[in-house]
């Protein structure tokens, strides 16, 4: 005997639109992380390397994978400006889809087929 098929309810189909809207109006995206960094170089009698130290920086580097290898890029200031949206746009991007999935979970988990071990 076959069992019933449930899928999504109203609600999370309108969930689910929301969803697509948003993801709909997210801009340009840079993929990887974004941090402030700095620094103590390689010279033993700079101030970087003295007690307080005095690093370096901070530089903005944005990490990211380039061919299969994580590739750190220090960014100027005007860079930074330009892109600090399109590191925005990646955070919201990865949240929206997080919420997607999280979303088709539900319903996937409310199928009686679906077999829980």
């Amino acid at each position: 005997m076959s069992k019933r098929r449930t899928g999504p309810t109203a609600a999370e189909r309108r969930r689910q639109g929301e969803i697509a809207r948003r993801l709909a109006t997210t801009g340009f995206v840079l993929p990887g992380s974004f941090a402030l960094r700095s620094y103590r170089c390689g010279k033993t009698n700079c101030a970087c390397h003295a007690e307080p130290p005095r690093l370096h920086g901070p530089y903005a580097q944005w990490s990211h994978q380039l061919e299969g290898r994580t590739a750190h890029v220090n960014l100027s200031s005007d860079q930074f400006e330009d892109y600090q949206a399109w590191f925005d746009g990646a955070t919201r991007l990865r949240r929206l889809v997080g919420e997607l999935e999280a979303l088709s979970l539900t319903v996937v988990e409310r199928d009686p087929r679906f077999e829980r071990r």
